[in-house]
């Protein structure tokens, strides 16, 4: 996705690598985020209860792929888009709020899935 998303941008004239590169953390992240709570009823019974918890604490569940998000974009707000030590953790933080949002309301979707599913 990074890739494709840099390979358009340079052929329409604007390739950003630091948001094509932001942009798959956060995708990254959603999808495992999504991954993690989808099927909540397979697996081995600590899965089960890891994900029945999740989808119970949806706004908590949605912490660790902000905070993954956040971690990682760190470096390369840091490294690559040179704007200093305050403005890479306030770019950081700030796609992380994001993937925390949207986490968190995809899990809150995913609670009806697994509900009509019993």
């Amino acid at each position: 996705m990074t890739a494709a998303s840099y390979g358009m941008g340079l052929l329409t004239g604007g390739g950003d690598l630091v948001w094509a590169l932001g942009l798959g953390i956060s995708l990254f992240a959603l999808i495992a985020a999504i991954g993690a709570v989808s099927k909540p009823h397979e697996g081995d019974r600590v899965t089960r209860q890891a994900r029945i918890w999740s989808l119970r604490h949806p706004w908590k569940f949605a912490l660790l792929p902000a905070g993954i998000t956040a971690v990682l974009d760190y470096p390369v707000q840091l490294v690559l888009d040179g704007e200093g030590v305050f403005g890479s953790a306030v770019h950081a933080l700030w796609h992380g709020a994001l993937v925390y949002l949207i986490a968190a309301i995809l899990t809150l979707t995913m609670q009806g899935r697994a509900r009509s599913e019993r």
